[in-house]
């Protein structure tokens, strides 16, 4: 029996997507909850599943064109069998070469997806464990190789072949094309569509400098004292917490959330003419992936103890890095945290996430000579910036607010007492 292959149903914050990839062609026999295609939105990618057993008849959406929310996208023959295939990386409406049923790298079979994956960040995939039938290394088991630092041996990126240029009709839209420059073969220009979640992040960071009179104060903070925390508890915290482990950001998010409750102007929105006060702190951390920035939030961040925090944030970096992140993870906000320092930032001042009124900005840790108590000494020290809405938040408020994160931070015991 024919059915149609619907695109979900979008949230209203979503107008509509556009089909990112196909894993099938046409006449590929597919088993029922079998990943057929992708479905980017501006926020998120959306994964479409086969209701059934079946064969896909035909692709209505090819990759690259817009889709609207419930419209038809394939056509879906339930119960009819056709040609075993693994997903192929390509599977428009146009004619495409088949896919091998599997790639191999010495005698560990993967998926197109996972070996392109793979190629794309240098990893070596013949140390990993298959989770797939057989065996198979899946997409899913490259992300988790991946977030967990690469465990299996990194090697240099493959350089893919260039496309050739076609001499008959243009290259689609959608396609990355080389354009070579005339008179000189070597030099090349590829011409590539923005991606949907890239261009929201370019168009909320410009409205968010057009929109609020947006400033950044800047403090730093000795780390020493966190450091020597968690290496005197850290074993422990692990053993107490599953495997846990301690790291710095738990305690930016309980800093900032004490600090909020002080300072309810940084925790509140400007919504028109009126100003929005949170009572809750549900606390934003941006996590940098391949397709761009995401900011998946801790909501009630004040109710959760460290290894919760730490907990959440893991798992939320897993979800970014293998594009599993949902609407829910990410939908509201009322505070940001940025950490820069993981790629070595010194200092710099992060962008306001619209329509939140300010966003902690970490950096990276260096030793440096400090005086205490009249001595010079090598701490390991760490710059902090605040950005904030001008509109809402004094100068004054802000400098205090970020005292407030330096003061607990630098005696770590305030926290927990909530000094």
């Amino acid at each position: 029996m024919s059915t149609e292959i619907n695109a979900p149903i979008f949230p209203e914050s979503i107008a509509d997507g556009s089909v990112a990839q196909w894993y099938f062609k046409p006449g590929d026999f597919v088993a029922r909850d079998t990943l057929l295609v992708d479905i980017e939105t501006d926020k998120v990618v959306i994964e479409v599943f086969a209701p059934v057993d079946g064969v896909l008849q035909s692709i209505v959406k090819g990759e690259g064109e817009t889709v609207l929310s419930e419209e038809v996208i394939a056509r879906f023959e339930a119960g009819a069998t056709g040609s075993a295939s693994e997903p192929t990386e390509q599977g428009t409406q146009a004619d495409v070469e088949a896919a091998p049923e599997a790639t191999a790298d010495g005698d560990r079979f993967a998926s197109p997806a996972a070996k392109k994956m793979a190629a794309e960040a240098g990893l070596n995939i013949a140390g990993l464990a298959g989770s797939g039938r057989d065996g198979r290394i899946t997409k899913e088991d490259v992300a988790k190789a991946l977030a967990s630092g690469g465990s299996a041996e990194i090697t240099e990126p493959v350089a893919e072949p260039q496309p050739a240029v076609a001499q008959s009709a243009p290259a689609p839209a959608t396609e990355v094309t080389d354009l070579p420059v005339i008179g000189d073969d070597e030099r090349v220009e590829r011409r590539v569509p923005m991606t949907r979640l890239r261009a929201s992040v370019a168009k909320r960071l410009v409205e968010a400098q057009q929109n609020a009179a947006m400033l950044t104060t800047f403090n730093e903070v000795d780390m020493q004292p966190i450091m020597q925390l968690r290496k005197r508890y850290q074993a422990e915290f692990q053993a107490a917490h599953n495997g846990t482990k301690l790291g710095f950001m738990s305690f930016f998010v309980r800093a900032a959330t004490e600090a909020l409750k002080r300072f309810p102007s940084v925790n509140a929105s400007i919504d028109g003419d009126d100003i929005v006060y949170h009572g809750f702190y549900d606390i934003g951390v941006a996590v940098s992936t391949d397709r761009g920035l995401v900011v998946p939030v801790v909501r009630d961040a004040d109710a959760l103890g460290l290894a919760q925090i730490e907990d959440q944030i893991m798992a939320y970096g897993e979800k970014a890095r293998a594009g599993k992140l949902g609407l829910e993870d990410m939908a509201g906000g009322t505070f940001t945290i940025s950490n820069g320092g993981i790629f070595g930032s010194m200092m710099s001042t992060p962008i306001l996430n619209p329509p939140q009124t300010g966003v902690l900005g970490m950096h990276n840790i260096q030793d440096r000579a400090v005086v205490v108590d009249g001595e010079i000494v090598i701490r390991p020290m760490m710059y902090l910036a605040l950005s904030y809405d001008h509109r809402l938040i004094d100068g004054r408020e802000a400098v205090q607010f970020l005292v407030a994160i330096k003061g607990m931070l630098e005696d770590p015991a305030r926290i927990l007492l909530e000094l």
